[in-house]
């Protein structure tokens, strides 16, 4: 049996409890929590009546505002590389299926990525990433992993990098994205680089793609859920620049989702040309998450968790390993008290494929923005939101929740 995707459970399950009344937490989901950007809704509302097919790939216009964002951040591109989607996972799940050879994931890393190699039949091998940061594995625990796995028969043919990370909200650096590069040419390994967060570093750091250095090697995924916050409208895109591999995608597209809708076509030209608006929403939601993501991750350290800093999008993975002279066990343990005792929703890190056994867990900040357009709104906009009275509220929460589980008050 193919399980529920454990994000889209959890939130399933917090909807629910919150939709009965209960007072809960919401820091399970990867949702970016912000409302849609007027000229957006402009854009779909005059593309309504739309309702042809468009070309598998997306429409010429659609592609050449990919390559176009492509292009800007240091990658060039041409149109004929893109293919959009129905949102990325389609499109990672289509990778993994016409790509020969076992999954090579960094360790934690997002849940769906190995679920998916599951349905597809593809062996996964997982390598821890560097202590400072995630979704790129140590490079001399990956060389060390891909000739054990060779060794032993196997057939490495992909590795999969995040960047920005899920679940560790951090940036790699450009020095460990080339080693581990390198390591992946000289085992011949395609790159697929999912880059969906790239937009929401928060600070002067670059996302260094996998592409400046094995440009030929690397396909890039992305989409509009997390930069515009428009996860329902699912808008995926990836750069595939071989020639082969892109008609294959294309061919499994026209016999699986046929191609993304075309009133998203217009809504991918006008967002991927990025015009003053896009770029003026995108750098608020970024000083957004940057601030709530911080206050969160004062609360945890403060309480004596030890989590890496927030470094790009929403995201936090502390290790609470502290509690397990309190009984805690696991991970999953941990999660559930929080979520059972506390209202807290969190995941446990063995979703992400990390050991089971640690105290750790993500928490999503995105959904603390407000409960509804006006509250997101007015964060959106505030030079202060951490002082807005629900998320302060929020944040109260998450801090009392954490002293009482630490120092039983």
């Amino acid at each position: 049996m193919i399980r529920h995707s454990a994000t889209l459970a959890l939130n399933e399950r917090l909807r629910a409890k919150q939709a009965a009344g209960e007072r809960v937490l919401h820091l399970g989901f990867g949702e970016a929590g912000l409302p849609v950007l007027p000229e957006v809704t402009e854009v779909l509302t005059s593309a309504r009546r739309r309702n042809e097919y468009s070309p598998v790939a997306g429409t010429a216009e659609a592609r050449a505002a990919a390559a176009g964002y492509f292009t800007r951040r240091g990658i060039p591109t041409e149109p004929d590389h893109i293919v959009l989607a129905p949102g990325s996972k389609p499109l990672l799940f289509t990778l993994l299926t016409i790509l020969r050879g076992d999954l090579v994931l960094p360790s934690p890393c997002w849940v769906s990525y190995a679920a998916q190699a599951a349905i597809v039949g593809k062996r996964v091998l997982s390598v821890d990433v560097p202590a400072e940061s995630g979704g790129v594995p140590d490079p001399e625990r990956l060389e060390r992993a891909l000739q054990e796995a060779k060794a032993a028969g196997h057939t490495p043919g992909i590795l999969l990098l995040t960047l920005p990370d899920n679940p560790t909200g951090t940036v790699a650096a450009p020095s460990l994205v080339k080693d581990v590069c390198a390591v992946a040419a000289s085992h011949g390994l395609t790159v697929l680089s999912d880059e969906i967060y790239r937009d929401l570093v928060h600070g002067e750091q670059q996302v260094h793609s996998p592409a400046l250095e094995l440009p030929e090697q690397t396909v890039i995924t992305a989409g509009l859920s997390k930069n515009m916050a428009l996860g329902g409208y699912r808008i995926g895109f990836a750069r595939i620049p071989d020639p082969e591999l892109r008609s294959s995608t294309v061919g499994v597209a026209s016999e699986i989702w046929s191609s993304l809708p075309a009133p998203m076509q217009e809504v991918a030209t006008y967002v991927l040309n990025e015009p003053d608006p896009v770029r003026e929403h995108v750098k608020a939601s970024v000083a957004l998450h940057s601030a709530v993501a911080n206050a969160a991750h004062t609360a945890f350290t403060a309480a004596g968790a030890t989590c890496r800093p927030p470094e790009a999008g929403f995201y936090l993975y502390p290790d609470l390993e502290p509690l397990r002279e309190k009984g805690f066990r696991s991970g999953a343990q941990l999660a559930g008290h929080l979520l059972d005792q506390h209202g807290v929703g969190v995941l446990a890190g063995a979703e992400f494929g990390d050991d089971p056994a640690a105290l750790r867990f993500r928490a999503a900040t995105s959904l603390l923005y407000g409960n509804d357009s006006d509250q997101r709104w007015a964060a959106l906009r505030s030079t202060d939101p951490v002082s807005l009275p629900w998320i302060a509220e929020s944040l109260t929460q998450l801090r009392d929740v954490l002293s009482a589980v630490f120092h039983g008050e």
